[in-house]
């Protein structure tokens, strides 16, 4: 199987390296608006150079990797499955609502698998499987956290989204997959103590939201972009007989207050390609059997719409102080 890869910043490098090493993918071939950056990660992990998404697109590729601005998504989406390309794309699908509708329309069923990582995470599966197989009894509470090492690059933030669309579309796509239940309303808050950039750009740097299901189950959500003790992602389930928590490994970067507890010994995680390294492995194991007709996506662009309701909503909360009800996104 050829690949082919669109973008290799951060993320687009480290997805080149992950597809040359499966065993399914014969050959990689990316461009990056940067040429000089792409022709430096194909030297780097044995992949071919196009010099543009056009000619990348007539380079005999079975399937399309987009790994590029929230921007360009809809667009090369839409040029992916013209083509006949299965397509795999980071998240989001387009920078709003709108867009996202656009792009399903044109997608029209096709083979299109969008980036939550989280989904193919083990600790997050082993939750989901405990949630449904009924092992916890009824769910009653939710607490999912994304806590960012450090804040993003000041120029990154305007065009983000903002943290809710951003970061803690993550938890709100895996509370959803995890419970196969939908969200009915949110209340979300924001705040900043840190750097002038996230007020300049009308977002803020720590957020949280309490959302309610629609079998009432309660989710709380809370992200940040400044947690200097590590980057920290956990999904706690609470059950009325029992519960779990993904991401309480040993380098989990939350320290014990009380005396005595050694626990977690390693050091904490830094950043979210090492915490989910095996995650993203999965994923693109999992689009290359998308791209070989072998299964279904595992995440379509509707799971993500979804998702982003629930962000827009949360935007809208915490900009009116009130609660919001997802039907009204819709």
């Amino acid at each position: 199987m050829r690949i082919g890869l669109i973008g290799v910043g951060r993320i687009g490098a480290f997805h080149a390296a992950t597809l040359r090493g499966l065993p399914n993918v014969d050959s990689v071939v990316v461009t990056d608006a940067d040429s000089g950056r792409a022709a430096k990660v194909a030297a780097d992990v044995g992949a071919d150079t196009a010099a543009s998404a056009e000619d990348l697109l007539a380079a005999g590729i079975d399937a399309l990797v987009i790994a590029t601005a929230t921007a360009t998504h809809p667009e090369l989406i839409r040029r992916g499955v013209e083509a006949g390309l299965p397509v795999f794309c980071e998240k989001p699908v387009a920078p709003d609502i709108d867009g996202t509708l656009d792009v399903i329309k044109c997608a029209n069923g096709a083979a299109v698998q969008i980036g939550f990582q989280r989904r193919f995470d083990a600790g997050f599966q082993a939750a989901r499987h405990a949630v449904r197989s009924g092992n916890l009894g009824w769910v009653h509470t939710i607490r999912s956290t994304t806590l960012d090492a450090a804040p993003p690059p000041a120029d990154y933030i305007p065009g983000s989204g903002g943290i809710f669309r951003d970061c803690a579309v993550h938890d709100f796509d895996a509370i959803r997959w995890m419970t196969g239940r939908d969200v009915m309303q949110v209340y979300a808050t924001g705040a900043n103590r840190g750097e002038e950039f996230f007020r300049a750009a009308g977002d803020v740097d720590t957020a949280s939201a309490v959302l309610t299901l629609d079998d009432q189950t309660i989710a709380l959500v809370s992200c940040g972009r400044y947690n200097g003790a590590g980057y920290d992602v956990r999904l706690e389930v609470l059950g009325a007989t029992g519960s779990v928590c993904a991401g309480l490994d040993d380098r989990m970067p939350l320290v014990s207050a009380d005396p005595g507890i050694r626990f977690p010994p390693g050091p904490p995680h830094r950043q979210f390609m090492e915490r989910f390294h095996d995650a993203y492995v999965a994923e693109l194991a999992a689009f290359t059997e998308v791209a070989a007709d072998r299964s279904a996506s595992p995440c379509t662009p509707q799971d993500a719409l979804e998702a982003f309701y629930v962000a827009e909503a949360c935007e809208l909360s915490r900009q009116r102080n009130e609660p919001v009800r997802i039907a009204e996104v819709r």
